[in-house]
């Protein structure tokens, strides 16, 4: 999955003349937390919530038209921030955001931005990928790490005429030599299909109930 595929491109932006007062009301009438600052059409900085808050340590103590409230942008923002192109990998992005500990990035193309990711929007697409936001269930397998073993396990849902929404790779962090099969699949009875895996000598980690087991 690409970047451009899952950004924001209705971007709200700064320019670094603006004041902080500009940036709290941009972010109160537009209900976000982060813009880029954009000056002659290039990315120069980000604005975040946290700058607000470290702008204006508090609204009881500083007067709404103290000197806070008209320091520029240029003041409080994060120059020359990392940024991200529209046909990069979405997972190579979502380490940029763990590795830099950063909540958005804008998305450049020839200099110009052309849109915007936030942890919200990795977040969700996180939830897409699983098929979390679908009716279903999930069931994980623990196999062997070794070549065929997808489909072995796959032929099993398809044989008991179950679509898969989903599948996902683990590690074992208890044995190195397995993987771990999530799978999110279309119906809200697994047990046929686990029985199906277990009579297959699959180890089936999850549903794991009394019922299940029996």
């Amino acid at each position: 999955m690409l970047v451009e595929e899952i950004m924001k491109t209705d971007v709200h932006t700064l320019n670094s003349e603006q004041t902080v007062q500009d940036v709290m009301d941009l972010f109160k009438d537009k209900r976000v937390r982060h813009a880029p600052v954009v000056d002659g059409g290039k990315v120069v900085g980000i604005v975040t919530d946290r700058d607000l808050k470290d702008a204006v340590p508090s609204r009881f103590t500083v007067s709404p038209k103290g000197e806070p409230y008209k320091k520029k942008v240029a003041e409080i923002m994060t120059a020359n921030p990392v940024i991200a192109h529209p046909l990069d990998f979405v997972e190579e992005v979502a380490m940029i955001f763990y590795e830099h500990k950063i909540g958005c990035i804008p998305v450049v193309s020839n200099q110009k931005l052309v849109g915007f990711l936030t942890e919200t929007d990795l977040l969700y697409t996180f939830i897409e990928l699983t098929g979390a936001h679908q009716p279903g269930s999930q069931i994980e397998v623990r196999v062997q790490d070794r070549s065929g073993v997808l489909y072995e396990v796959s032929k099993i849902f398809h044989q008991q005429n179950v679509n898969v929404l989903s599948v996902l790779v683990y590690p074992d962090r208890e044995n190195k030599a397995s993987k771990i099969l999530v799978f999110r699949v279309q119906t809200m009875n697994p047990l046929a299909i686990i029985h199906e895996l277990r009579k297959e000598n699959f180890d089936v980690l999850w549903p794991s109930t009394p019922q299940v087991n029996e």
